[in-house]
């Protein structure tokens, strides 16, 4: 089922330099979407658009059937949750608990019904223990996830990661990666993630590949990064575990599982043990 549609696309900030320039893609609903590109590719300027954070020059965005305009802004808005790239400017209250109950008191949730919720979703990013802690006691991985669970707690259809992982250390990382796959096993939101993070990507269920504010390539990331030489000339990079599969094959090894690590050492794993 479509839930989201972009037609013609158009955007500047400055006249006479387009950000976006003519993009149209589709995303159905429940899969996982990542946006990727090197630096001024225009990647992050769509996650604000789809949001509606900006107005677009021309062109539409379609969210689950209704045009994204002044007119229906704000009831659009309810569909999408935003996590940004720093978790420092996301927390708002003084403890997760009330960081989480932010966007609730603002909907005028009833107290009966908060505290459930708030524990629903701190348990869902694994958070149910620093309900308590201040913010100065979390890691960024930590003030991220307590973001997710903020924002989850809106119960929104469609939830954007702008570059989400880019300010963490390799740990807060892996925790927010983790989030990501967990949420989209359940199929119940549309997920879209910007990101540098090659081997996030390669585990997405559909790339977008921009450059110079339009998409170069489309498709499964198993389509996307057999374009290689394309992949190149945009300044992006293969995933590890492809590289060493190539590698690998210049030996006479053919692994077809390379896009993920997972993947390509459960092939090698495999292939001694008919050794």
């Amino acid at each position: 089922m479509e839930q989201i549609r972009v037609e013609n696309l158009c955007f500047s900030y400055e006249e006479g330099t387009r950000t976006i320039n003519d993009v149209s893609f589709m995303i159905e609903k429940g899969m996982y979407v990542t946006i990727i590109g090197h630096n001024g590719s225009g990647k992050s300027t769509m996650a604000k658009l789809l949001a509606g954070l900006l107005e677009a020059e021309s062109g539409k965005i379609m969210i689950c059937g209704t045009e994204l305009n002044e007119e229906n802004l704000s009831e659009i808005r309810k569909t999408i949750g935003i996590v940004f790239q720093n978790p420092d400017n996301q927390f708002i209250g003084s403890t997760v608990r009330d960081d989480i109950a932010f966007g609730l008191e603002n909907h005028q949730i009833p107290q009966a019904e908060m505290d459930g919720i708030i524990e629903k979703y701190a348990e869902k990013v694994g958070m149910t223990k620093y309900l308590n802690s201040e913010p100065t006691h979390l890691s960024g991985g930590q003030k991220q996830r307590v973001a997710i669970a903020g924002v989850l707690a809106m119960r929104p259809q469609i939830l954007i990661f702008d570059e989400a992982t880019s300010m963490l250390d390799p740990q807060g990382k892996a925790e927010i990666k983790r989030v990501i796959r967990e949420l989209h096993e359940e199929r119940d939101l549309t997920i879209i993630s910007i990101t540098h993070d090659i081997e996030e990507v390669a585990e997405s269920d559909y790339v977008l590949a921009m450059n110079a504010g339009t998409i170069a390539l489309r498709g499964t990331p198993h389509e996307v990064f057999a374009n290689e030489e394309t992949i190149k000339a945009i300044r992006l990079e293969l995933p590890y575990s492809t590289q060493v599969g190539k590698l690998l094959a210049k030996y006479g090894v053919n692994v077809k599982n390379h896009l993920t690590m997972k993947g390509l050492v459960g092939e090698l794993c495999q292939l001694h043990s008919k050794m």
